[in-house]
């Protein structure tokens, strides 16, 4: 008798999926992870009736009953903004300094949108937010390789030394060797000069601790485009909704 392959078992839909409690509500768009865990241990949130204290509490999505403080909740719409960020203004959503912060310039219905990535406060331009984490996800994850281009000015006229070195790699005091993808000069003054510099990785400071450790000094550093989505002529604290194009371009330029 021929031997018959073994049937493959078909991919479970979300429905039959279980996920924790927690995830769930991020993943509805209520909140972040860890404000779920928060609400679900304070007993602020139902589950088929009863009242679960577990944020791991598994779930499936589409098909159990989840209510936070009385509210069925559902899917929410699936949110992602672009905010050109000034200087100044720090990358969080509260700040205990009472610094102003990123949430000033979003509208006040913006509190569970999370930022994709972050800029340090002495960095402006493009910023993403978005309330779909498993997209926030996938932009920010190294393996992506998602080039980031930033323009930069910098405290000395530049050359091609300079540019060359910033491709093959500068050593920090940390004996971390950082590099850009692309360099090019966009334009020199008498004492400074400006740049465009293309990351596809994104350590911390990455830009600014490869230009320390050749004592050069950053005056301005603007991030203008990720991947293929370009801030154009976004005004500065401005924001709007990605385009369905801008949108779908990104997403192709993840796979």
């Amino acid at each position: 008798m021929a031997h018959r392959p073994a049937r493959k078992s078909p991919p479970k839909s979300d429905s039959s999926r279980k996920i924790g409690l927690a995830r769930a509500l991020s993943k509805l768009g209520y909140c972040s992870r860890q404000q779920a865990s928060e609400l679900i241990r304070q007993g602020k949130v139902r589950l088929n009736g009863a009242t679960p204290k577990n944020p791991e509490t598994p779930v499936r999505l589409g098909t159990d009953h989840i209510e936070v403080q009385g509210h069925a909740l559902k899917p929410a719409e699936k949110i992602y903004l672009m905010l050109n960020k000034p200087l100044g203004i720090i990358t969080s959503a509260s700040d205990e300094k009472g610094r102003d912060t990123v949430y000033s310039l979003l509208p006040p219905d913006s509190k569970w949108l999370a930022p994709v990535g972050r800029l340090d406060k002495a960095s402006e331009g493009l910023l993403l937010f978005t309330n779909d984490s498993e997209w926030n996800a996938r932009v920010t994850n190294p393996e992506t390789h998602l080039d980031k281009t930033y323009h930069v000015q910098i405290a000395t006229v530049a050359d091609l030394h300079l540019i060359e070195s910033l491709k093959r790699g500068v050593e920090t005091e940390r004996n971390e060797t950082l590099r850009c993808k692309h360099a090019t000069i966009l334009r020199t003054g008498e004492k400074n000069s400006w740049l465009e510099l293309t990351l596809d990785e994104g350590k911390n400071r990455h830009i600014r601790r490869m230009l320390e450790a050749l004592g050069i000094e950053v005056l301005r550093l603007i991030r203008v485009s990720i991947g293929p989505l370009q801030m154009g002529d976004l005004p500065k604290t401005a924001h709007r909704p990605l385009t369905p194009a801008e949108l779908a371009a990104l997403n192709l330029a993840m796979h």
